[in-house]
């Protein structure tokens, strides 16, 4: 958690839902766009220990026999610091802060295609794997040692 006594929230659903409602989506569609990051997230165990002691719900999804989004929704569709370990949060305010961040750009530059929005995107393990691959990238750019002026 942040030195404020305000949590960073990252994420709600229903920030989305609105919009979603507008299009005439399934409720589930906004959730979509934190599904993917949660989901890398926790498979590079970048949980808060607190998180992670909840094992019920994250030993189902990992078995099997929960969906991210039904784990998303174990914990009230939202994505909040507290969830998230240091080096989860350091990443998270780098890379998904949907203003300063890159991951929205990289979220529709990859998936959206000729659909009408980005809550038009199915959740899919496809899908999964494409973005996965440019969180991947991300990732490794941002814990790349930066040089110093002196170095270059």
């Amino acid at each position: 958690m942040n030195d404020y006594t305000q949590p960073i929230v990252y994420d709600k659903t229903k920030y989305h839902l609105e919009t979603t409602e507008e299009y005439g989506l399934p409720e589930s569609h906004a959730s979509h766009l934190t599904l993917y990051f949660l989901r890398w997230l926790i498979e590079n165990d970048m949980m808060s220990e607190e998180f992670k002691s909840e094992t019920q719900p994250l030993n189902e999804y990992r078995s099997g026999n929960r969906t991210i989004l039904s784990l998303y929704e174990w914990w009230d569709c939202c994505l909040i610091d507290d969830m998230l370990s240091d080096e989860g949060n350091a990443f998270a305010q780098h890379f998904f802060d949907f203003e300063k961040g890159q991951y929205i750009h990289d979220y529709i530059g990859l998936l959206q295609g000729n659909l009408p929005s980005e809550f038009h995107i199915d959740f899919t393990d496809e899908n999964y794997a494409q973005l996965t691959a440019i969180i991947e990238k991300r990732y490794r750019q941002w814990k790349k040692p930066k040089k110093k002026w002196w170095q270059f």
